[in-house]
């Protein structure tokens, strides 16, 4: 099941105007200027997980209803059949797949992601982001290198790495190859 971004943006902007926020707001909620939240709400840049979820969380609603504008009902058990997660593709960069977009009232959010290998990636420095809970990242093939709070990890198939996703994180493909991996994003605590 694929997305459409024009779409994404779409809900973003009428979700923010239907709650009286600004792009100001947004762009404080998401670490960006007001023109670069901007960008996103036009369709004109890519959305990466970490905006959706962040954007999510602030206007209250479950990350799926920016991906698809439905809510999910089911709250007993979730069956996605392969390939048929809701996918955000991102030109050039990860795709991810979730696999529990139709599950209400999650606290972790499951996706399949697919870094592609990059020639000389490894040489430029890794673009980092943060957003509040925790993660676990489990590789199923190729090679991930992972850079968390400034520490730099070279994950190989079999390897999990388990971190608090507020610290800046980020992560390629390397080894010549793309990278799979299953990541299990664990929403914060709440007070």
């Amino acid at each position: 099941m694929k997305n459409n971004n024009a779409e994404i943006a779409e809900r973003l902007k009428g979700l923010r105007e239907m709650l009286e926020l600004t792009a100001e707001d947004m762009a404080e909620v998401t670490g960006l200027s007001a023109d670069e939240y901007a960008q996103y709400e036009t369709g004109e840049r890519d959305f990466s997980v970490t905006l959706l979820y962040n954007c999510a969380e602030k206007f209250g609603v479950d990350v799926t209803e920016l991906l698809t504008g439905t809510t999910p009902t089911l709250s007993s058990c979730s069956i996605v059949r392969a390939g048929q997660g809701v996918v955000t593709n991102r030109r050039r960069l990860f795709t991810y797949e979730h696999l529990a977009h139709n599950f209400k009232g999650r606290t972790a959010e499951p996706f399949l992601v697919t870094a592609p290998y990059e020639e000389g990636s490894e040489n430029k420095p890794i673009a980092l982001s943060s957003h509040n809970g925790q993660e676990m990242d489990y590789i199923l093939e190729g090679e991930l290198l992972l850079s968390v709070n400034g520490r730099t990890t070279l994950l190989k198939a079999g390897d999990t790495a388990y971190y608090d996703s507020s610290q800046p994180h980020g992560m390629i493909a390397v080894g010549g190859a793309p990278c799979r991996f299953m990541a299990v994003v664990l929403k914060a605590a709440e007070d």
